[in-house]
């Protein structure tokens, strides 16, 4: 069960990483206005998501990428709080997607705790 559990995390975050070059705009939208060059930072976070999606496969770097994992996730919550933000004013399907996605982030932490055994000292 791991082992199909750390191929999807892999798949999940390679596929996530790729989307930020197919679909930049998405990403440069939902940004808080106060983080600058936001093209820059879309295709960067891209190239870490990539680039953790391949380390979690590598036994060798699993715990350090799953720990990158974990702050890459805690770094993205003023994303999704601006997304929730942006979608208040009108309480659509686009504010019922930004107020599941808040604590997915949370369940994706959680996931990468479970699955690779880390503890906090």
């Amino acid at each position: 069960m791991k082992k199909i559990s750390v191929v999807l995390m892999s798949f999940l975050y390679a596929v996530a990483g790729l989307y930020h070059f197919i679909n930049p705009s998405f990403y440069v939208k939902i940004m808080p206005r106060y983080i600058p060059y936001h093209l820059f930072f879309v295709y960067a976070t891209g190239i870490i998501e990539i680039m953790l999606g391949i380390l979690i496969l590598i036994k060798k770097y699993q715990k350090k990428a799953a720990w990158l994992i974990v702050f890459m996730l805690i770094a993205f919550l003023p994303v999704h709080i601006q997304m929730l933000q942006d979608a208040w004013i009108s309480l659509n399907i686009k504010f019922i997607l930004a107020a599941l996605r808040l604590p997915l982030q949370f369940a994706l932490i959680w996931w990468t705790f479970k699955i690779f055994n880390l503890k906090i000292k």
